[in-house]
C-alpha cells in the first residue's frame, strides 16, 4: 500500500545522461523539481556503467563542427576547467570524443543540479503509474521509505527503457532478443605501459584476437573492441565484452548478463596481459556498476526518426538537436555495423521524437526515443542525450504555462527559449 504522496511541478525518471539535464533544464526556468535515479550517483552509462567519452559533440571528418551548445556543453567546460578531460580521436571515425574523470564527473552533475534546485532521490525505482483520461496522474516510487506516490504537472522518462512511457500505455516497439544491440561490460585495468601498448595497432589487436579463438587458447566473443587512455597515468579503459540476444527490460535475462559480462572481463584482461606487449604488469581495477544497455524499447511517437534520415541528413522544422555521429549498430555477431551521415554531415533530432503517443502530458528523452533501430544506434549518443535532455525540461515550462498537450505547444516560442540558453539547431530558415 501506498502510503505517502508529494507533489511536484515535474518528475524526471532516471538520472543519466538526458535525465540528469532534463531535470537542471526545467529547475533553472523556477520549476519544482524532483529527479529519481536507481543508482547512488548521476550519469548513468557515462558514470555508473564506466563509459568515460562523451561522442556526438562534434562532426567526424578532419574538419570538426560543434553540435551541441546549452547545458551539455557548460558541464564540458565545467570538466575542462577541473583539468578532468581531453579530446581524442575515434577509432572507427565516429569524431572527436572528450575523455573525463568519471569521479569527477559524478560530482559536477551533482553539483549543477543541486544548485538549480532539483530535489534528487537515489536508489529509487519508478515501478507504478496511474493514467486517467490520456494523463498521468501519479507514479509510485519504491525506495527505503516504502512506496510513494509522485503527483507531478508533467513527467519526463528517461529511464532508458521507457519504464513509464510504457507502463502509461504509450505504444513502443522492442526487437526479438537476438536482433536487438549487444550489451558491454566495460573494464579499467591499471599499471598499464600505455606508450609500448600503443605500439600494436587496433588491426593488430583484431587479428591476436582472431588468432587467440582460432588457438582454442581464449574464448573472445567479440574479435574487436578498442582500449584508449584516461586522465589517470597508466589506467586504461576499454570496450570489448560483448553479451548478444538480451531483453535488458527481463530481468533475469539481465541478472544473467550481469555475471557473463564480468566471466568474459576476466577472459579479456587474461588475453591482453598474455598477448599484447605493455600489458604485462597490469591488472584489473574494476568492471562497470552495471552492464551497458544499448537498447531496449524505442517508444512511438508523433514523430519516428528513420535510418534514412540520419545517413541523408534529414532536417526538420522542429529541430530539438543536431546529431553528427554515424549509425553504431553492436550486433550478435562479432563485428560492429557502421553507416555515416552524408551531405553536410549532420542531421536533426525533431521534438516530435520525444512526444509519445497517447499520453498527453509526458515526454520521453535519451535512447528510449522514437527512433527505428538504425536511427537510435546514432542518436543515442551522450550528447545528443543531453540535448534531448535541456529540450524536455525547457518544453515542460512550456507545457505547464501554455496548459496544452505537448503536442500542441507552440514550438516557435520553444525554439526561441532553446537558442537563448546557447542551444545549438543550425535549423533551416523557414
Amino acid at each position: 500500500m501506498t502510503t505517502n504522496i508529494m507533489e511536484t511541478d515535474v518528475l524526471v525518471i532516471g538520472g543519466g545522461a538526458a535525465g540528469t539535464i532534463a531535470a537542471i533544464s526545467a529547475a533553472k526556468r523556477g520549476l519544482d523539481v524532483v529527479l529519481i535515479e536507481s543508482q547512488g550517483c548521476l550519469g548513468g552509462s557515462r558514470t555508473a556503467t564506466g563509459v568515460d567519452t562523451f561522442y556526438g559533440f562534434y562532426t567526424p571528418g578532419e574538419k570538426k563542427q560543434r553540435l551541441v551548445g546549452g547545458i551539455p556543453w557548460e558541464v564540458v567546460t565545467k570538466l575542462y576547467e577541473e583539468g578532468a578531460c581531453f579530446e581524442r580521436p575515434n577509432t572507427y571515425g565516429a569524431g572527436t570524443g572528450i575523455t573525463y574523470d568519471v569521479e569527477k564527473l559524478k560530482v559536477i552533475y551533482e553539483e549543477m543540479a543541486i544548485h538549480a534546485g532539483v530535489k534528487l532521490l537515489y536508489h529509487t525505482y519508478a515501478c507504478q503509474v496511474d493514467v486517467q483520461e490520456g494523463n498521468i496522474v501519479g507514479v509510485v516510487i519504491a525506495n527505503k521509505s516504502g512506496l510513494t506516490q509522485i503527483k507531478a504537472k508533467c513527467y519526463i522518462d528517461t529511464s532508458g527503457d521507457g519504464d513509464i512511457a510504457a507502463r502509461s500505455g504509450a505504444p513502443f516497439e522492442k526487437l526479438k532478443e537476438n536482433e536487438l544491440q549487444s550489451l558491454t561490460t566495460i573494464f579499467n585495468m591499471g599499471n598499464v605501459n600505455v606508450e609500448e601498448a600503443k605500439k600494436t595497432s587496433h588491426a593488430e589487436l583484431v587479428n591476436k584476437m582472431k588468432e587467440g579463438n582460432r588457438s582454442g587458447n581464449y574464448t573472445l566473443p567479440r574479435e574487436d573492441g578498442s582500449w584508449h587512455v584516461t586522465p589517470n597515468l597508466g589506467v586504461i579503459q576499454t570496450n570489448m565484452v560483448r553479451v548478444p540476444s538480451v531483453d535488458a527490460t527481463d530481468p533475469f535475462a539481465l541478472t544473467l548478463a550481469e555475471i557473463e559480462g564480468r566471466k568474459q572481463t576476466q577472459e579479456y584482461v587474461r588475453f591482453l596481459k598474455n598477448e599484447v606487449s605493455g600489458f604485462e604488469h597490469s591488472f584489473l581495477i574494476s568492471t562497470s556498476q552495471y552492464i551497458g544497455v544499448r537498447e531496449t524499447r524505442r517508444i512511438l511517437g508523433e514523430y519516428i526518426l528513420t535510418e534514412e534520415d540520419v545517413i541523408h541528413a534529414a532536417k526538420f522544422h522542429d529541430a530539438i538537436a543536431c546529431c553528427g555521429a554515424p549509425v553504431e549498430d553492436h550486433t550478435s555477431g562479432v563485428g560492429t555495423r557502421w553507416a555515416y551521415v552524408q551531405g553536410d554531415g549532420f542531421y536533426h533530432i525533431p521534438f516530435r521524437t520525444l512526444i509519445p503517443k497517447k499520453v498527453n502530458n509526458l515526454l520521453v528523452a535519451g535512447r528510449c526515443l522514437s527512433a527505428t533501430h538504425g536511427a537510435h544506434a546514432s542518436a543515442r549518443n551522450s550528447a545528443q542525450c543531453m540535448a534531448m535532455g535541456q529540450a524536455a525540461g525547457v518544453a515542460a515550462d512550456h507545457f505547464i504555462q501554455e496548459g496544452k498537450p505537448f503536442s500542441e505547444l507552440d514550438f516557435p516560442k520553444l525554439k526561441d527559449a532553446l537558442l537563448a540558453q546557447d542551444v545549438i539547431l543550425g535549423c533551416l530558415e523557414e
